[in-house]
């Protein structure tokens, strides 16, 4: 530090004759070229470098709002995105709901229609049962009554006799003969 104050110091004593020469003290030197230089960078560049940096600022700033702008964009998105989801949630509920009520609805018309089903095949069993119980006790019947009139006649062939068959004969011959008298 002492050298560079000591380097201004010594800018006091040149003399002001306009001599020209090399200064050997590299540290002085380089201190008021590096000096010059800056001050001529500051006076030349600060337009260049205010220039620079308004551009960057302008840039940083378009940046910013193309960024805001896109956000905002994404925010619309994200919103319309979760309207449609709810509503396809509420029209999904919707679907859940009907289908199920529509399950129910086609199971409960399944289960009647099976009643009905059952109840016809039951009426159908009941009558066929009454129409073989009916078609048997008229078998029956018949054969009863053919095998009593196989009896009777079994019976009235040994008990009858060729008198008694005479007798029976004109007795249904005099009734047959009363019969026609009486129409006449």
């Amino acid at each position: 530090m002492k050298n560079i104050t000591d380097s201004f110091l010594s800018l006091s004593y040149w003399p002001s004759a306009g001599s020209f020469g090399f200064d050997t003290d590299i540290l002085a030197t380089n201190l008021i070229n590096l000096s010059v230089v800056l001050g001529v960078l500051i006076f030349f560049g600060k337009g260049v470098l205010s220039d620079l940096l308004d551009n960057r600022k302008q840039r940083i700033l378009r940046t910013i709002r193309n960024s805001e702008e896109l956000r905002e964009g994404a925010i619309e998105q994200l919103e319309k995105a979760r309207a449609r989801l709810r509503k396809v949630e509420t029209e999904a509920d919707r679907f859940r709901v009907n289908g199920y009520s529509e399950i129910e609805r086609k199971k409960l018309n399944l289960i009647n229609s099976i009643n009905t089903t059952l109840e016809q095949l039951e009426n159908y069993k009941n009558e066929t049962i009454q129409f073989e119980q009916q078609k048997a006790i008229h078998q029956v019947q018949q054969r009863v009554l053919q095998q009593a009139l196989q009896g009777a006649l079994g019976t009235l062939n040994s008990s009858l006799n060729n008198e008694l068959h005479l007798r029976t004969i004109s007795a249904n011959i005099g009734m047959f003969g009363a019969m026609k008298d009486k129409k006449n």
